[in-house]
């Protein structure tokens, strides 16, 4: 089985075939957040702190942190950020910046393994990220577009992914230690998105043999009631192999599908963090009366 092994400075996790699922939370990110993208150029963390606590609390395994504010240290931000979180929460990172420097910045702040996010299949890329992930010893993840951009075909998608582990062999790093973005598609654009990216990932599973991630809202872009479909294709690619999503843990539709998803496939032994969360707590005095009424029934039956 294939497991990628990540940790905080106290705590690991494990990403894999025969795990729940994991969810990455995404909300650490300025991108499209302008209120955000100003607290954290001028390192106001008030509302990274919020979202931190915030997204572990509603479930969240890891969280995904990133700093590309433009015109801003994007390096010494990330690595502040970084300190910042990992003093209010155990759970492992997902350093993300498409910035070289930033990413080694975020590798020398962080305490613990791990994943980077990201390396493409461009050879430049490639030979600048692969060492930092061999000198840090951490896990990375791929994603499925090279110099001639992000292809609308699975096969070419899949080439690229195949790339990608096999030049990562180069540097001695083994392909647990790779998880691929196979790059969902969004189907109101691209009618067999949906089938495209769960054929792609089981490929990605059996043939590769790679644990899979992906930004969980890009297949419902563009259209309504995101969640509802979200929810459905999330399901749907836990059934197909996919082992964790960047997303919202604060979008309850998306976490059920998943908890639902994590049952149906067996890797929520006994039902028993699903009857965790949703068994009906006892009506009030319900218990002690129950209990009041053991004892007298033992009563009558030992006269």
């Amino acid at each position: 089985m294939t497991r990628t092994v990540v940790s905080s400075a106290t705590k690991t996790h494990i990403i894999g075939f025969d795990q729940p699922f994991t969810i990455i939370g995404e909300r650490i990110n300025p991108t499209g957040r302008k209120k955000l993208a100003a607290e954290m150029k001028e390192y106001n963390f008030e509302t990274v702190e919020k979202d931190t606590l915030a997204q572990v609390a509603a479930g969240a395994h890891m969280l995904d942190v990133n700093a590309g504010i433009p015109l801003a240290d994007e390096p010494d931000i990330l690595a502040k950020t970084i300190k910042l979180v990992q003093s209010l929460t155990d759970v492992p990172l997902c350093i993300d910046s498409s910035i070289v420097e930033a990413l080694e910045a975020g590798l020398e702040a962080y305490e613990g393994r791990p994943l980077l996010n990201s390396v493409t299949g461009e050879e430049e890329r490639l030979e600048v990220v692969l060492p930092l992930v061999k000198k840090y010893d951490c896990a990375v993840v791929g994603i499925s577009n090279d110099e001639t951009g992000i292809s609308e075909d699975p096969d070419v998608r899949y080439e690229v992914a195949k790339n990608i582990v096999h030049h990562a062999a180069d540097y001695g790093i083994k392909p647990e230690d790779i998880v691929i973005d196979p790059l969902v598609m969004p189907i109101g654009a691209l009618g067999n998105a949906g089938v495209g990216a769960l054929d792609l990932i089981r490929r990605l599973r059996t043939e590769l043999k790679v644990n899979t991630t992906c930004g969980a809202s890009n297949l419902s872009f563009g259209l309504p009631n995101r969640h509802g479909l979200n929810a459905a294709f999330l399901s749907m690619a836990v059934g197909a192999g996919m082992t964790t999503a960047i997303m919202n843990p604060l979008h309850e539709p998306e976490l059920q599908a998943i908890w639902g998803a994590d049952v149906v496939a067996g890797h929520d032994k006994d039902c028993a963090a699903w009857i965790r969360r949703f068994r009906e707590p006892p009506a009030e005095g319900a218990e002690a009366q129950g209990a009041r009424g053991g004892r007298g029934e033992r009563r009558r039956r030992r006269a």
